[in-house]
């Protein structure tokens, strides 16, 4: 395979294009800072193996996950945004402008593409934790996004008076089996273990919940059901008796964590101990002068496409303030934005 080098230069670089990169370059390009978001390798995020989205504000009949982004996108585009698909592998945020180092394959040429930013933005956004069993890929080869989920805030709604089956053992598998109860008409915890390993107080809500019932020592092998009507059960397997056995269910929530997608930066800029990126104060600062985080790499609490919109805003207008301290745009106006 032949090998060339591209170079591009550019005042905003926004890494990740889900709700909050897309956010962060409709409010870059409309400053006319003309921002280049690179995709990644799910471009668009989440929502993308997501069906119908009904808490998004602006659509009141709701709206299907890749139709949404496909907005985003498009709005974007319509004020000067540049959207590229590579693959990012280094990153050298030791000086101003930063160097980002990226390889996408064009016509069996291998292209290293050299990116030099003056401001970063990180939406490298957050993967939700799977369990690896056969049907809970997204669809159309599983039934992830009908039936299958890893948020019960997004799609709990869709399951009124339907029994469903929670996956996990912590705190977020008990936020979200009682969350789910006010949907649901009974909530099985499924947990491969013989204890929680949640806070007490988590556990005693959960337990004292008249609409859960616990499995324990339980583990799911598979997930099925039909394209036309999504999840019909799952397959468990209960490792104390070695038995195998099917347990009907119309949904099934994986809530075993999230992981951000922040490794590039490990080492360089701060995170907590899950590795979320931290900021400072109210504003989408990192530790790294010129570089902002936000969506679901820097939020562990809402994960939601709402609030990292809000937050890719707001990285937006730290960066164009950061370039007009430092001499390298014109101050905008708040009209303008």
């Amino acid at each position: 395979m032949n090998m060339s080098q591209t170079e591009i230069k550019k005042k905003v670089v926004i890494l990740g294009s889900g709700p909050a990169g897309l956010t962060a370059a409709i409010y870059a390009s409309r400053a006319q800072l003309e921002p280049l978001v690179i995709d990644g390798p799910q471009p668009g995020g989440q929502l993308t193996i997501t069906t119908d989205v009904e808490n998004y504000p602006g659509f009141a009949k709701g709206i299907m996950g890749p139709e949404l982004m496909n907005e985003f996108r498009a709005q974007a585009e319509r004020f000067g945004t540049d959207i590229i698909n590579v693959w990012i592998d280094n990153v050298d945020l030791s000086q101003r402008p930063f160097t980002l180092y990226g390889k996408e394959s064009q016509d069996s040429e291998e292209v290293t593409t050299i990116i030099k930013a003056e401001t970063l933005i990180i939406s490298t956004g957050a993967s939700a934790k799977w369990l690896g069993v056969p049907g809970e890929e997204p669809v159309p080869e599983g039934l992830g996004g009908n039936g299958v989920s890893a948020c019960a805030t997004c799609d709990g709604f869709f399951f009124r008076g339907r029994p469903i089956v929670v996956v996990g053992g912590g705190d977020t598998a008990m936020e979200e089996a009682t969350f789910l109860t006010r949907f649901a008409s009974k909530v099985t915890l499924v947990h491969r273990k013989d204890s929680f390993r949640a806070s007490k107080i988590m556990q005693e809500r959960v337990l004292a919940n008249e609409k859960i019932e616990v499995l324990w020592n339980t583990e799911i092998k598979e997930i099925y059901g039909t394209k036309e009507e999504g999840v019909k059960g799952v397959k468990i397997f209960n490792n104390q008796t070695n038995e195998t056995s099917d347990f009907p269910t119309e949904g099934v929530f994986i809530a075993i964590g999230h992981k951000p997608n922040t490794e590039l930066f490990a080492g360089v800029l701060e995170m907590d101990e899950v590795g979320y990126l931290k900021t400072e104060g109210r504003t989408m600062k990192t530790n790294v002068e010129g570089v902002f985080a936000c969506g679901d790499a820097q939020d562990s609490y809402y994960r939601q496409a709402i609030t990292a919109a809000g937050t890719g805003c707001m990285a937006a207008i730290d960066a164009e303030r950061f370039l007009a301290e430092h001499g390298e745009t014109e101050k905008v106006t708040a009209t303008n934005w």
